[in-house]
């Protein structure tokens, strides 16, 4: 009944693209078809009584526990107008040289990357505060709009990301599954630190190839990016630059260090991030009562999506493997031409096009469990496949007409920068995108390495 699953799939994917929520469409489509296939006889609806230990075990995860402590450390660095004191002082640092706003933007974003991993905020407040500064200064529209769209994305990649607490979740679970398949039963382990070990060099590769696409393009066409003559006021000072810089780089480094150092688990990091944020948050004045409500409130909301959608995937998942869904994707998989390589070209092609219309939350929770195992029991490693996964999702959510980054921008981009504007300044970070998947396909060492001398796996 293969057949079944892969309706189910593509049913479920209809529901969505018709704007249901996700969580409800994920669970209540399956237990449509779980009822259906009961009746025909071609479901054993005994499977559904193990989805009572499914939740339970999602409420007793210890890794999970670091989501909703993630959300509110990048919550509270968020209200606390860090990005507006980091984005000032840079652009005062580096505002004289071409294109050196557009690198003062990269950098805010890839530092409000580590710190928050809210790709959705990062983007929004990044197009609030930088983009009419760099109109302003005469900045072409493509080149602001892509730099704010690719630096916002960051933090899909750069650790500490709740992205990456998530597929690191589901990817230690894949992995163990494909190890039991192939007999191995005592299998091998895959943490959340592995991941960020292992997402670190590629995410600040891609900083560096923005870096160096924005001091190209201010060479070779300057008319882009206008060189800026600034005031006597404007002027920044080392004690200035420390007062911006030091605070949340401290956070970090307490954060992503004490994890890949084996002081902290994720979720213990995650408790000294979330109270670091904190204390900087009362140390800046920038907190009271009021506000710290609304940051409760909008860490209870987006915690409590990530896990209801985690719940509805968890019924979807249970009723896909009862219609036989895994050995048909298995069977697909392995009869492609090319091998391995031509499955993993298939699968980051398929999740490349669901990154257009599904979240990451839902691709990690639904699709990665699908298909992980299978191309773990190939052989592949979990960290690279992990990392080559949120690089690609990465790439898609930048990627016209259907980026989320792109509607997040346009959501606040002032009328005088039109659409086509966004699309055509994304494109090169897109191909700096696609060249980086190359060169980790090429050189997976630039992802194994650091894990294997943190971890020694």
């Amino acid at each position: 009944m293969e057949w079944v699953a892969l309706l189910l799939f593509a049913t479920v994917i209809v529901i969505l693209l018709a704007g249901f929520p996700v969580a409800f469409t994920l669970g209540g489509t399956a237990l449509v078809f779980a009822a259906a296939g009961t009746a025909a006889g071609i479901f054993n609806d005994a499977l559904l009584s193990s989805l009572p230990n499914r939740v339970f075990g999602i409420m007793a995860n210890e890794t999970l526990v670091a989501v909703p402590l993630f959300v509110f450390m990048g919550v509270t660095l968020e209200r606390a107008r860090i990005a507006e004191e980091l984005l000032d002082t840079l652009s005062r640092l580096f505002g004289a040289l071409r294109g050196g706003l557009g690198i003062s933007v990269t950098l805010v974003g890839m530092l409000l990357a580590a710190s928050t991993g809210i790709v959705g905020a990062t983007v929004v407040t990044m197009g609030l505060l930088s983009l009419p500064t760099m109109l302003r200064r005469g900045y072409s529209p493509e080149v602001a709009t892509g730099t704010i769209c690719a630096s916002g994305t960051l933090g899909q990649i750069i650790p500490p990301s709740i992205i990456l607490v998530m597929l690191g979740d589901v990817m230690s679970s894949a992995f163990q599954q494909a190890q039991v398949e192939m007999g191995i039963f005592s299998p091998k382990t895959v943490s959340v630190g592995d991941l960020f070990a292992g997402a670190l060099i590629p995410g600040l590769l891609l900083v560096v190839l923005y870096i160096l696409y924005l001091v190209a393009a201010a060479f070779f066409r300057p008319a882009l990016m206008p060189a800026y003559e600034r005031r006597e006021d404007e002027l920044v000072s080392f004690p200035q630059i420390l007062q911006a810089l030091l605070p949340p780089l401290l956070l970090i480094f307490a954060v992503l260090g004490s994890i890949l150092a084996g002081l902290a688990t994720p979720t213990e990091a995650a408790g000294v991030g979330g109270m670091g944020a904190l204390l900087l948050a009362l140390a800046r004045r920038e907190i009271d009562l009021a506000r710290l409500r609304d940051i409760m409130q909008a860490t209870l909301k987006i915690s409590s999506m990530v896990f209801l959608i985690l719940i509805g995937a968890s019924v979807f998942s249970l009723v896909f493997r009862g219609f036989g869904g895994d050995d048909g994707v298995r069977a697909i998989l392995e009869s492609l031409p090319g091998g391995v390589a031509g499955a993993v070209i298939l699968v980051m092609l398929v999740m490349f096009l669901l990154g257009f219309v599904l979240d990451f939350i839902e691709i990690t929770f639904v699709v990665v469990p699908i298909v992980g195992p299978v191309l773990l029991a190939m052989g592949l490693d979990p960290v690279w496949l992990g990392v080559m996964i949120a690089i690609n999702l990465q790439t898609s959510f930048l990627t016209p007409p259907f980026g989320f980054a792109l509607f997040y921008l346009r959501g606040v981009a002032p009328p005088s920068v039109t659409t086509q504007q966004i699309y055509r300044g994304v494109i090169p970070f897109v191909a700096i995108q696609l060249g980086a998947l190359l060169l980790l396909a090429l050189f997976p060492e630039l992802v194994t390495w650091l894990p294997g001398k943190v971890y020694g796996n």
